[in-house]
């Protein structure tokens, strides 16, 4: 038990002292994160919307493939985006291979399932009187979307918080198509793997009490929203 009281004291101290290693994976994380959640979000809430509150031929098979990708391995999501940006690949030519937006492609795939099946869920269960009453009111088609929005925004905020949980721990992904390059598209994650497996267990801890301190601090804003 030695070196795990160890390797918390040094983790403290490198956190303390700014480690330059650990300060960039912290930040090619929080980039390649924002950039997927906001292409997520912008992307699946409109579907999740469509999907939950319009009728259509076909949105039981569509809703039943949606659920399906839910269970998505991140390393065949890695493998799909690798495979299309490499070089023998249709968009090879972009040259986004090991970069943090093939990180944010990724990462993308990975969470608009979650956004989109949650927030179809959520309109699920919303007042059947709703529409009725918006419509009376005289509201066209952009007002009923952005009321009805409003009304199951709780519901989204917790489908955004969980698509964000899957994305910042992910690490097939940011293995696969970030390369894990040393001050470029090393990710917290992948760190972790890299300097636990190293033996490195200061630096690993240190980036573990990181990725719970984002997550506190998320937890915190969403509470504080609520209120």
């Amino acid at each position: 038990m030695d070196f795990l009281v160890d390797g918390f004291y040094r983790a403290l101290v490198l956190l303390i002292q700014g480690d330059p290693q650990t300060l960039s994976a912290v930040t090619t994380t929080l980039k390649a994160a924002f950039l997927s959640m906001g292409m997520s979000l912008f992307i699946g809430v409109p579907a999740g919307f469509f999907l939950g509150y319009c009728e259509f031929r076909g949105k039981k098979t569509a809703r039943t493939i949606v659920d399906t990708m839910l269970a998505l391995p991140t390393v065949f999501i890695g493998l799909l985006v690798y495979a299309f940006l490499s070089n023998r690949g249709p968009l090879g030519g972009l040259g986004l291979l090991f970069t943090i937006p093939a990180i944010s492609v990724g990462q993308t795939i990975l969470a608009l399932p979650v956004i989109t099946a949650l927030t179809a869920a959520t309109l699920d269960n919303l007042d059947s009187g709703l529409r009725l009453t918006l419509v009376s009111l005289g509201a066209d088609k952009r007002q009923l979307f952005f009321t009805t929005l409003w009304e199951v925004r709780y519901g989204i905020v917790a489908a955004a918080m969980t698509a964000m949980g899957r994305v910042m721990t992910e690490v097939g992904i940011s293995m696969m198509v970030g390369g894990n390059i040393k001050w470029h598209t090393r990710t917290i994650t992948t760190a972790i793997a890299l300097e636990t497996g190293k033996g490195m267990f200061a630096e690993g801890i240190a980036l573990g009490l990181v990725l719970l301190s984002i997550a506190l601090v998320v937890n915190v804003g969403v509470s504080v929203f609520r209120r």
